[in-house]
């Protein structure tokens, strides 16, 4: 995560993109897309959906009939596929932050306006599935307003003229590389929050790089703090996971000596795709022992370069034994950092051990403390939101 480079002056108005940076539209595109391309004999390639990523719907289209040779003009691709868009509007779930970021600028009255290559018709129905997001804007700018979307940087000059301020007073969010350069030649200060992984370098031209939401810092740019961070911490809306433990790597114990669990993103793609990567902490039940404080990652681990993303729980407990096939279910809670490389191992061990000291202290506040209790720990059956048929791959001892 790149540091904020220096401003001369205080920000006052906030610009934000939609798709990607608030929205995790990337889910509904392989939805729709996916099936699509089967009823057309081609199969969806994840490692090419990166190639969309702050198009406008004209110009993902051309993209997707030239990478798999479908046999539509652009506009007869988007006349079959539109409706098919539209379907799911409502089932794009926000991103993690998000909900917390736009209350936060509302709250404090900060003016936000919301900049989008998206058609303006298109991004009125994404926002009205969700809360008090209307409200929260002042303006609204849709790719079909302008002659030019991004990167191109007039959306977001729209944007500060509807909200009566100059450009240099604006702080633009963004996660594609055309929403970057967009905001930078618009002369405005530019945070990146990427939405594809592993790709931090490419946006230097951002004044800073942040993995999610959740770790933006208003201070830095001259706007009102948040005030929900507890002793290192941030309250999440809990989720649940849990699958039987298997043999892992062991990587864990054998490089680190740390006995932690992994929980490969093919079993939990769907909870992997909403949650942010980082590393967070709860609590850990196994169904013959009782219930464990635990931290936990969710992403790439970048000192080891994943391929995939994976969840590693980190069972705070010396176990004196192993217990491959018992039932591991876990209860996430907070959130205390984003993922970060390491210059060594030493010191990405010495890291592992501050983020359990954290998990174990904060675990004793009643605000975490109170979902020891809950029933999804002790039967998997009481809790709706958890992961179906998952298997855990726990590197214990």
């Amino acid at each position: 995560m790149a540091a904020p480079k220096p401003i001369s002056r205080l920000i006052s108005h906030v610009i934000l993109d939609l798709d990607g940076t608030l929205l995790n539209t990337d889910s509904v595109v392989s939805k729709v897309v996916k099936p699509f391309l089967v009823k057309n004999g081609k199969l969806w390639d994840s490692k090419k959906a990166h190639k969309l990523v702050g198009k406008t719907p004209y110009e993902a289209a051309a993209v997707v009939l030239e990478d798999y040779g479908l046999p539509y003009s652009t506009e007869e691709f988007l006349s079959m596929i539109n409706p098919m868009f539209s379907e799911q509007w409502c089932n794009i779930k926000p991103l993690p932050g998000a909900n917390r970021l736009l209350k936060h600028l509302r709250s404090n009255g900060v003016p936000t306006a919301l900049a989008s290559n998206s058609p303006r018709s298109n991004i009125e129905s994404k926002i009205s599935c969700h809360q008090g997001w209307k409200e929260s804007f002042s303006a609204i700018v849709g790719g079909d307003e302008m002659e030019k979307g991004k990167p191109s940087p007039d959306i977001f000059l729209e944007a500060a003229k509807r909200m009566n301020t100059t450009p240099s007073n604006c702080l633009v969010i963004e996660d594609s590389l055309p929403g970057v350069t967009a905001g930078k030649a618009a002369g405005m200060h530019v945070i990146a929050v990427p939405s594809v992984p592993k790709k931090t370098a490419e946006f230097s031209t951002a004044d800073e790089v942040i993995n999610s939401l959740l770790d933006i810092r208003p201070e830095n740019w001259g706007l009102p703090p948040f005030n929900d961070w507890v002793e290192g911490t941030l309250p999440i809306e809990p989720y649940f996971i849990g699958g039987p433990v298997i043999k892992g790597f062991g990587r864990g114990s054998k490089v680190l000596g740390i006995p932690t669990a992994n929980l490969p993103a093919e079993n939990f793609s769907d909870v992997v795709s909403e949650h942010t990567s980082g590393v967070y902490f709860g609590w850990a039940g196994l169904s013959t022992r009782g219930i464990y404080k635990m931290v936990m990652s969710i992403g790439w681990n970048p000192y080891f370069d994943n391929t995939e993303k994976t969840v590693e729980p980190w069972l705070l407990h010396d176990f004196d034994e192993d217990f491959y096939g018992e039932e591991l279910r876990l209860a996430i809670v907070g959130y205390i950092r984003p993922e970060a490389n390491f210059p060594s191992l030493e010191s990405l061990i010495e890291r592992i051990h501050e983020d359990g000291r954290i998990a174990e202290k904060a675990l004793d506040l009643p605000m975490y403390a109170k979902y020891k209790d809950t029933p999804y720990l002790r039967d998997p059956l009481q809790q709706g939101s958890t992961t179906d048929g998952s298997q855990a791959e726990l590197n214990s001892k």
